[in-house]
């Protein structure tokens, strides 16, 4: 936000809006259609705002162009055809995908343990405990270790860092065509196809198959377009996150898995409030930690993406060709490597023939937290 003209307390007030406008889409759709409904703000967005420091130094040019992307994603919203296409990935795809973008994070774990073992190996160690003596609480236990590590090592730099709680400003915009276009529609594009299009995908690896696209679009365009008054860039589909929350080690029973994404919901307004000392925290940890300890936490999701990517023999080609891709990490004309694993598998497939049989069904699913 910063590279885009934003003062320090308008970054604040853009932040604490981003987490309310997610927590308010996800408490009410998890609520209403008892489904496990992630948000998250557009992170390939907020990468997109630090390569674009370039096109404006006017933040309120800037809200304008983040206006602009949430109308626009509510535009695709009420365009149907879009929706379902999004909404209907073929299994193999889906889960091939998610496999992808799990994988280097679950790399971390290992990295992290080699490159600064004394810090990395009480938190493995604490997780791989718990996780064999109560499974649900392996990841709490590790993330409880990492702030004791890291308040260790950093001392009171950490605390002595952290600001007030920030608070919303109002930011009147300015609606520039010229960033309209170069920060507005790309921002839209690439939260569409590197969060909105992921995420769904990751629904439906989880057996969710029907979930009420149109009004999620229309809802998280409309959110994104009201927090942009006060700073935040975009919120969508969660991707990475919702793995955990629509996956197994949320619960065993499907139909309870929503829970956990409404109380997401709940804890991104104290997020959202305690901004300054979570960001110091995390500013005072090495990186690689603070990802590793992400690895640990996604290790179920990736096995279920995995497992279920390979499930028929006859798409194993398409699925590892997607995975490939998407575990890449590459970036092409600004759009992440999970859309374009989604284009490749997607013309592998039509290329070796494809029948509606391999379209996702819902299934009941009775995977064990273990």
């Amino acid at each position: 936000m910063q590279a885009v003209g934003a003062t320090p307390a308008q970054a604040a007030s853009g932040l604490l809006a981003l987490c309310l406008a997610q927590a308010v889409c996800a408490m009410f759709f998890s609520l209403r259609y008892k489904l496990p409904l992630s948000f998250a703000w557009s992170t390939p967005g907020a990468a997109l705002l630090v390569a674009a420091q370039a096109t404006t130094g006017n933040f309120a040019a800037a809200v304008g162009a983040f206006i602009v992307c949430g109308l626009l994603i509510v535009l695709t919203g009420f365009w149907p055809l879009l929706t379902r296409a999004m909404t209907r990935i073929p299994k193999p795809i889906a889960s091939a995908m998610l496999a992808g973008i799990l994988f280097p994070i679950c790399l971390a774990p290992v990295n992290a343990a080699v490159e600064m073992p004394l810090l990395a190996l009480p938190i493995i160690l604490v997780w791989l405990v718990l996780y064999r003596l109560a499974p649900r609480w392996a990841v709490p236990g590790a993330l409880v270790v990492t702030i004791v590590i890291v308040g260790i090592s950093a001392g009171s730099d950490w605390t002595s860092a952290a600001v007030v709680v920030p608070q919303l400003s109002f930011v009147a915009p300015q609606f520039d065509p010229l960033v309209i276009v170069s920060l507005g529609v790309p921002l839209y594009i690439v939260t569409m196809a590197g969060q909105n299009v992921p995420g769904f995908a990751v629904l439906s690896t989880f057996g969710y198959t029907t979930p009420p696209a149109s009004a999620l679009l229309i809802g998280s365009g409309t959110m994104s377009a009201v927090g942009a008054l006060f700073g935040g860039h975009a919120i969508n589909m969660a991707a990475l996150s919702a793995a955990l929350m629509a996956g197994p080690d949320s619960h065993p029973d499907p139909g309870k898995r929503w829970i956990s994404s409404f109380a997401s919901g709940a804890a991104y307004v104290v997020i959202g409030l305690g901004a300054g000392l979570a960001t110091a925290l995390v500013s005072a940890s090495p990186p690689l930690l603070i990802t590793a300890v992400a690895g640990l936490a996604m290790l179920g999701a990736l096995i279920s993406g995995i497992t279920a990517a390979l499930e028929e023999p006859r798409h194993r080609l398409v699925a590892i060709i997607t995975f490939l891709v998407v575990a890449s990490g590459i970036v092409i004309a600004g759009v992440g490597s999970a859309f374009w694993g989604l284009l490749a598998g997607g013309a592998v497939m039509l290329w070796l023939g494809w029948s509606p049989k391999t379209r996702i069904t819902a299934t009941k699913e009775t995977s064990s937290p273990g």
